[in-house]
């Protein structure tokens, strides 16, 4: 098999243009991700998946954000828009594990009647006091035991209808106060803090097959961002102990300083397998394809792995899912 490229990357609308696609076909990337100016109706989306695969000739992953509120691509009239993740969770209450499994498998429902194989759940981050707003009402509680419960919930409906999660942000984007679409935060937990709580719900999810880092400093580890920092990246592999893909968090983030080139090469450098570039002109993604090259043999290995995860969705009735959840939701 011809190597992966080492990307994950966008398009500019709704269709592929030409140009798109012969770039798509010489870089290979390893998948896609969409967007909300990527959506309009089901059977565009079903087309513009279709257009993705064929450039690169097979079944290539394609990602989407659809955690629910804020964070979510596909929305009504035509797909089911959901509360943000912690406000179900504290409405679901003792019966949040069982509601989360059903969201998720209904999302997964939603997404793979599209052509949709991955989605970038769950987040594992742990909520805190001073949790940045862009990010808190995303998390599932702050408890890690919880949290990992949750995560793991999540998982497994999305495994169930035949879509591989992402779990992020790792090692844990709970403890930032800035948002790194904007800022590079900096967390000065010491390492036990962060063992002990942070890092915890993404040891307990370490099979997982897919996951992505967070863009922000712990100032006890490197002086470096996780994403960019080896030092970080061999905690992950060796402390967390996940040793499945790992993605970088999209690298036009502000967080990130510097030329797209270098951020590439750094991150590959410190060990993730696959760079993320998102919502750039075609000249950056092909800079960014140029600089990510193919995939390492190490990350290759991963990302058959993850791949060999895809399985065919489960028998459910969706119908009668919804139904539970709403039962569920409504305490009875």
């Amino acid at each position: 098999m011809t190597g992966f490229g080492a990307t994950i990357l966008d398009a500019d609308g709704l269709s592929l243009t030409n140009d798109e696609r012969a770039f798509f076909r010489d870089a290979n990337p390893f998948g896609f991700i969409l967007f909300s100016r990527n959506i309009d109706t089901p059977d565009q989306v079903r087309r513009l998946c279709g257009e993705m695969r064929e450039a690169v000739g097979r079944e290539a992953p394609i990602t989407i954000d659809q955690e629910g509120g804020r964070v979510q691509r596909l929305r009504a009239p035509h797909w089911t828009e959901w509360q943000p993740p912690l406000d179900f969770v504290m409405a679901a209450g003792a019966r949040a594990k069982q509601a989360m499994y059903l969201r998720y498998r209904l999302i997964a429902a939603e997404l793979k009647d599209l052509g949709i194989d991955s989605n970038c759940a769950p987040m594992v981050d742990l909520a805190g006091p001073k949790t940045h707003e862009f990010l808190r009402n995303r998390c599932y509680g702050s408890d890690p035991t919880e949290v990992a419960e949750l995560g793991r919930a999540v998982a497994e409906g999305l495994l169930a209808g035949g879509v591989l999660p992402v779990l992020k942000h790792i090692p844990g984007h709970g403890r930032a106060t800035l948002d790194s679409h904007l800022d590079l935060p900096h967390v000065d937990a010491d390492h036990t803090a962060l063992s002990t709580r942070d890092f915890a719900p993404f040891a307990a999810l370490a099979d997982v097959p897919m996951g992505m880092t967070a863009h922000l400093v712990y100032e006890a580890l490197d002086d470096r961002p996780a994403t960019l920092s080896p030092k970080v990246m061999d905690l992950i592999r060796k402390e967390i102990g996940y040793d499945n893909l790992i993605m970088t968090d999209d690298i036009s983030m502000k967080a990130l300083k510097g030329s797209l080139t270098d951020i590439t090469r750094n991150a590959l450098a410190a060990g993730c397998d696959v760079i993320l570039y998102c919502n750039g002109p075609l000249a950056d993604r092909r800079r960014v394809a140029e600089a990510a090259g193919t995939m390492t043999p190490a990350a290759q290995i991963r990302a058959e792995h993850a791949l060999s995860m895809r399985k065919p969705p489960d028998d459910i009735d969706i119908n009668a899912a919804r139904a539970q959840l709403e039962t569920l939701l409504n305490g009875a």
